[in-house]
């Protein structure tokens, strides 16, 4: 079953920013000390602004603002901190406190791109797979995502891309068309096997001869 993670939403990042916002500031607002305006533009600017953040509040809020647009892995946000020149150890005590609280999740983040990259972009276990370590997604972690896509869920998926794409093939010639229907396959990253299996399959139902399809198996 498909972990979730329950991510911030912009209403609570901007709550929290300003809650730090007015801790900063006494709890006065705009009004300075004795509920006084400031005068003079420059000036209310720099109060309104407040004391430069620490390390830590700047990781804080790099982190939330991220993880609001859409779920982000542990290296992403590291990345992101690293070159805001956060500095590492700062980094890390957040990101690990942020893990704490579920707000980062690897394994969840895995899961579910797994479930959308398959049945929206019908990408195979082994692109997958690919797209998940350059996310900084630990090996065993993506080892469990992707077997929850057993063997048969992946060629059922195989055959219907290449049902999409058989009627935009028809009128070529018979080398061309597998050559097409088996590279676009390959580049989802099907295995060999499977995909000229796929392909060969529709192609008969279609009304290919078999035999001459045997011919023609290209190399991808």
């Amino acid at each position: 079953m498909t972990r979730r993670t329950e991510w911030p939403s912009s209403e609570d990042a901007t709550a929290g920013a300003a809650g730090d916002a007015e801790t900063r500031h006494g709890g006065t607002g705009r009004t300075g000390r004795k509920g006084r305006k400031d005068s003079g533009g420059s000036a209310s600017s720099r109060a309104e602004a407040g004391p430069p953040r620490t390390p830590e509040e700047q990781a804080r809020a790099i982190c939330l603002r991220l993880l609001t647009g859409s779920p982000r892995t542990r290296k992403q946000l590291g990345d992101a901190l690293r070159q805001r020149d956060i500095p590492e150890e700062v980094a890390e005590e957040v990101l690990s406190r942020f893990e704490d609280v579920g707000l980062i999740d690897d394994a969840a983040f895995a899961d579910a791109w797994v479930e959308s990259r398959h049945h929206g972009r019908g990408l195979a276990r082994r692109a997958l797979a690919r797209e998940l370590r350059t996310k900084g997604v630990d090996s065993a972690l993506i080892d469990e995502a992707v077997g929850r896509l057993d063997s048969e869920q992946e060629e059922s998926t195989a055959r219907e891309l290449v049902d999409r794409k058989l009627r935009a093939t028809r009128g070529l010639d018979r080398d061309k068309r597998l050559r097409r229907l088996a590279g676009m396959l390959a580049r989802k990253g099907y295995p060999e096997g499977l995909a000229l299996r796929v392909v060969r399959r529709a192609l008969e139902e279609e009304g290919e001869d078999p035999e001459m399809l045997e011919r023609h198996l290209p190399e991808i």
